[in-house]
């Protein structure tokens, strides 16, 4: 007799803590997601600055199944989901039977319908997003040094959650740390980042001292806060907020807000804000039996943050109700236990807030935050090049000296990057 098929949806945190917690279930496991590797998404800023190589945070998803001899992998874009036939339909027209359905697939930067903001401004919710801002940064960084438009490069950062903080933090330490000796032809005051809020505080799930803190590190890093100040449109080179003002900007960074991925609409299940799929106390989606949602595309009764250790204790939980509901057992209400949340500003600045109501800032958080997030990379080859990377960029011998990582930058000269080379003549004369 075949053993029960789970079928996972989306390789982030939630669907691989899933994928792990069913190691030892009879079961088989299948994870489909439309990446072939999972992304550490609380590093994508990193890689967005130059401070780490993309593949230090992804980890090629089929390696799972090297020490889960009951998974599998499948590349794939889910489509329909049929219910009553428990089966769905993948993007290419294949149809999978399934006994347990889990969604884990994630959700989407959300616009808000701002006009321009989607064709204007750079989003960072995946690897591809997040290497296009460091090349279009440096793009940037090349013409001004030429003075082939402009001599500023000037960013705008919109939002005012940990994203949007972090990326602020990073851009600053990374001008006033490496820029200054790599582009002498630029003047630093040229290079300016601006952080634009729709709200009066940053870092609003934080304790106010940590907001406190959050804002006054990055006016000390030189980064220029506008709270208070919703977006009305993104422009081609700058933002229209409130009252009719433009900051210009060559970068405009989207860090706000987010949305099911569009094709959620087309599994006819029950949605709530933003898209996400509602489901009930046990993760179980409303109106099935066998389906389950988890991490940031599932809407609970009490809404959760969208963070890793809701998706991760979620897939714990879910992976443990598949096996109650194929044991005939009833399932139990998903419990999440609050470990905390942090946020970094830069070297030896950070926000901790911890569990028992515990709040860290500084050094303390900074390593602490550190730790916890090589700690929780996937792979030990992940970790280690991570770690290396941060000592090469943060320790105090190095601080001063680190050197950005770069990708390709668009040529600013006619040819190229080349000077035209002219043929070489030959003397008539012999």
């Amino acid at each position: 007799m075949p053993l029960p098929h789970v079928v996972i949806i989306g390789g982030g945190f939630a669907g691989v803590s899933t994928l792990k917690a069913l190691k030892d279930a009879p079961v088989r496991v299948t994870l489909i997601d439309r990446h072939i590797y999972n992304m550490f998404q609380p590093l994508m800023y990193q890689v967005a600055t130059g401070g780490l190589n993309a593949g230090d945070v992804t980890y090629f998803l089929r390696s799972l199944r090297t020490t889960q001899p009951n998974a599998n992998f499948q590349h794939g874009l889910l489509k329909k989901i049929d219910v009553e036939a428990k089966t769905i339909m993948l993007a290419d027209g294949e149809v999978i039977a399934f006994d347990a359905l889990v969604l884990a697939n994630g959700v989407n930067t959300n616009y808000f319908g701002t006009p321009g903001a989607k064709e204007f401004s750079k989003s960072m919710y995946s690897r591809s997003q997040a290497l296009r801002i460091r090349d279009e940064l440096f793009t940037q960084l090349e013409k001004a040094a030429l003075r082939e438009d402009t001599s500023e490069v000037r960013v705008v950062i919109v939002g005012g959650g940990s994203t949007g903080v972090e990326m602020a933090g990073a851009l600053a330490e990374l001008r006033d740390q490496a820029l200054v000796a790599a582009y002498p032809e630029i003047d630093r005051k040229s290079i300016t980042i601006t952080l634009v809020h729709r709200s009066g505080e940053l870092l609003k799930p934080f304790a106010p001292r940590l907001r406190r803190y959050a804002a006054s590190s990055l006016r000390k890093r030189g980064v220029t806060l506008r709270l208070n100040t919703g977006v009305e449109e993104v422009l081609e080179h700058g933002v229209k907020v409130k009252g009719g003002e433009t900051i210009p900007a060559e970068l405009v960074i989207w860090a706000t807000g987010v949305t099911a991925h569009g094709e959620v609409n087309e599994w006819g299940l029950e949605q709530g804000q933003g898209g996400r799929i509602l489901v009930g106390s046990d993760l179980r989606v409303k109106g099935t039996d066998n389906v389950f949602a988890v991490g940031d595309i599932a809407l609970t009764p009490k809404p959760l943050d969208q963070l890793a250790q809701p998706a991760l204790q979620g897939g714990v939980h879910v992976a443990q109700q598949i096996q109650r509901i194929l044991e005939g057992k009833p399932t139990h209400v998903f419990k999440y236990h609050d470990r905390g949340t942090m946020a970094t500003i830069g070297r030896h600045a950070a926000v901790a807030q911890l569990r028992g109501g515990i709040t860290l800032t500084g050094v303390p958080a900074w390593y602490t935050w550190i730790v916890i997030h090589i700690y929780s990379l996937l792979g030990n080859s992940n970790r280690v090049t991570t770690m290396a990377h941060f000592i090469s960029r943060y320790a105090w011998f190095a601080y001063r000296k680190a050197v950005p990582i770069v990708g390709d930058v668009r040529p600013v000269r006619k040819n190229g990057d080349r000077v035209e080379e002219i043929p070489a003549t030959t003397d008539s004369r012999g």
